[in-house]
């Protein structure tokens, strides 16, 4: 087991200021062998994490550069994760949210899993790295609640993409996934085929996009079809006037953790 030297987001920015609320652990610089490359790990631990032993639920969240601070978020914006998650404790959903940030230009290519198609795709040494590399490090360094049922995958664009993707792929590892404004024509609509064949996986599956922005609803109608009734496994959501960015993403947060962390 890697020996990992957790920092606090203080000591991480080293004296900058930041936007982060509550209490954020970094791991810096994690090495991935399934990628060959690095990134450093961000966990927002719930308000009550230090009083008590008990174990909550994990959310593997791509594009970490946007979840909790303004100062590194795209455009100088951010999906307010922590407070979002703040804010929920107060109605009894908790959870530990893992942000791993993507690795600037390759981002598309370890987003999109379908290697046949646009710009190669390592999307399965992306998810890899998660199932084998980061999860066994959270697993040990935190009060994880580790089956299925309580761990989830949530993203935006191609985030969204993986994120549906991997619930697929892993049904033995992931039993959720947050889906904001999936890129899902992305690789030529690869993900319709995959989705159409691949085996039910119990769980729940939240998908939204704005009407501003490329329509979720054909997945929706497939998601449907494989057994998927709203507002038990899916929660289809779509958002009027709302656009392609951090901003509606964050909105929309709140109502798409309810639906994956409620008992």
């Amino acid at each position: 087991m890697i020996q990992a030297a957790w920092q606090t987001y203080d000591e991480y920015c080293a004296g900058q200021t930041h936007t982060v609320v509550g209490q954020v652990k970094v791991l810096p610089g994690l090495h991935s062998p399934q990628l060959g490359n690095s990134r450093d790990v961000l966990v927002h631990l719930p308000p009550g994490y230090n009083q008590g032993d008990r174990r909550y639920p994990v959310l593997y969240m791509h594009d970490g550069q946007n979840l909790f601070d303004c100062r590194t978020g795209f455009g100088g914006t951010e999906w307010h994760v922590d407070t979002t998650l703040e804010a929920l404790s107060a109605e009894g959903l908790e959870a530990i949210a893992v942000g791993l940030p993507h690795t600037g230009e390759k981002r598309l290519e370890e987003y999109n899993p379908f290697v046949a198609h646009a710009r190669g795709g390592t999307g399965e040494q992306y998810l890899a790295f998660i199932v084998e590399t980061v999860k066994p490090l959270i697993d040990n360094a935190f009060r994880t609640q580790p089956d299925r049922e309580h761990t989830g995958l949530i993203g935006s664009s191609m985030g969204g993409l993986i994120s549906l993707y991997g619930f697929f792929r892993h049904p033995d590892v992931f039993g959720l996934a947050g889906c904001l404004s999936p890129a899902l024509w992305y690789s030529r609509g690869a993900i319709y085929d995959f989705v159409r064949e691949a085996a039910f996986a119990p769980g729940r599956v939240y998908l939204d996009h704005g009407t501003r922005e490329n329509n979720a609803g054909r997945m929706a109608a497939l998601l449907r079809d494989k057994g998927y009734a709203d507002d038990t496994t899916l929660r289809y959501v779509q958002e009027e006037g709302g656009e392609h960015n951090e901003a509606a993403w964050a909105r929309r947060l709140p109502d798409a953790l309810r639906f994956l962390l409620r008992p």
